[in-house]
């Protein structure tokens, strides 16, 4: 017969916050999933969320990126941004231009008819998530924020 302790079971705690944290990115993954597939459909023929992420950072910030810049902030590899942005040439959304004091370095700006494709893509899927956002409630949402930064930042790798 075995003796019994009066410590606390840690693992009963340890394993509510697995289980609370699998649940947690559970519905994160399947959130991220649905809303892909939601913004995807509505998006003009051609153009991929991955292009109008893009788009809608350089009309955000109405200034060139060099194409690192973009990488680290879609945390995607150089390569795959690379991709992503001989695409938005090709279909005369961005402009590219050498780095006149460095030719080893581009610079990327959005052009007027990327702008005007990302003024298109937001009018044709806004109408969606604003309906989705009215469905659940204002409030709730507004609530919900702060939780979602605070994940993105720890998954960031941020304090």
């Amino acid at each position: 017969m075995t003796a019994r302790t009066t410590e606390p079971d840690h693992r009963s705690g340890s394993q509510a916050t697995e289980r609370l944290a699998a649940s947690l990115f559970a519905e994160v993954l399947i959130a991220e999933q649905l809303s892909r597939n939601l913004i995807s459909k509505a998006l003009p023929r051609g153009m991929q969320i991955s292009h109008f992420s893009v788009l809608n950072l350089l009309a955000h910030v109405n200034e060139e990126r060099t194409p690192a810049q973009l990488a680290e902030a879609f945390h995607v590899t150089r390569g795959a941004m690379t991709n992503t942005l001989s695409r938005l040439e090709w279909a005369g959304h961005v402009h590219i231009r050498p780095d006149w004091d460095d030719a080893r370095r581009k610079f990327v700006s959005i052009s007027p008819a990327g702008r005007a494709a990302r003024d298109s893509a937001l009018a044709a899927f806004m109408p969606l998530i604003g309906g989705v956002v009215r469905k659940i409630g204002a409030e709730k949402v507004r609530g919900a924020l702060p939780v979602l930064r605070e994940l993105r930042a720890q998954l960031e790798g941020g304090d």
